[in-house]
């Protein structure tokens, strides 16, 4: 049921804005990690901006945003979304394992969405919690659960259809099935620069809540209903 789905999308920065501020052991340990992955000839420094941010080990949580579809008095379908932010990415990872605690409470069968979840944003957000030393809820704990027990709705995964070599960007997915994109202000390689050098937590927020709505209504296209117009999507503050 579209009830059950928690809908969520990160947005994540390195912990240090510059390579150069890194201490020479964490140096070495990110050139370790990703020195046979890049192009001959990149530098540790340019390497360092393009990935240290999609790595746990060296990147930050900034925010989390999250929704769920709800019916109105109407019986219309909305969409209740709200963002968790802020440069403390202890606090905001409490405050979204608090909301998915409770979510969990009144509805056992409750499962994460959202695109490309599965190889991202939740076993980002499971590794940085055991790093930040905060508690693995149940619902989180899926480093011994098979493929088939792990209940995600991954749009990404849908888009598939057991091609395993295909890989769909949320823009391009939306673009092909008509939906507006989210792209209309920045992409994801701009949001370090846009926290860091812009510190403009809040433009990074309204981009990752467009993301957000931008994947509820590529569900609602895969379950063969209408899209959501601008008055049924709510922002909960």
């Amino acid at each position: 049921m579209l009830t059950d789905l928690l809908l969520l999308d990160i947005e994540t920065v390195p912990q240090k804005e510059d390579f150069s501020t890194l201490s020479p052991e964490w140096q070495t340990l990110f050139w370790d990690k990703i020195s046979k992955t890049v192009p001959e000839n990149t530098s540790a420094e340019e390497s360092y901006k393009k990935r240290a941010g999609i790595l746990a080990e060296f990147g930050k949580i900034i925010c989390i945003s999250t929704a769920f579809f709800q019916e109105n008095d109407n019986k219309e379908l909305c969409l209740k979304m709200k963002s968790i932010s802020g440069d403390d990415e202890i606090a905001v990872l409490r405050s979204f394992s608090a909301l998915c605690d409770k979510m969990y409470k009144y509805n056992k069968n409750f499962q994460f969405a959202g695109h490309n979840i599965k190889e991202f944003d939740i076993p980002y957000i499971c590794r940085r919690l055991m790093i930040d030393q905060l508690p693995l809820p149940e619902y989180l704990q899926l480093s011994d659960k098979k493929p088939w027990e792990t209940k995600m709705f991954d749009t990404m995964n849908w888009w598939k259809f057991g091609d395993n070599k295909n890989y769909v960007s949320l823009h391009l997915l939306a673009s092909v099935l008509g939906i507006p994109t989210s792209k209309s202000d920045i992409d994801g390689s701009m949001v370090q620069d846009v926290y860091y050098k812009q510190k403009n937590l809040q433009r990074i927020v309204d981009y990752c809540q467009r993301d957000v709505v931008v994947t509820a209504n590529i569900i609602l296209r895969f379950m063969n209903q209408p899209i959501l117009s601008e008055e049924k999507i709510i922002l909960v503050t």
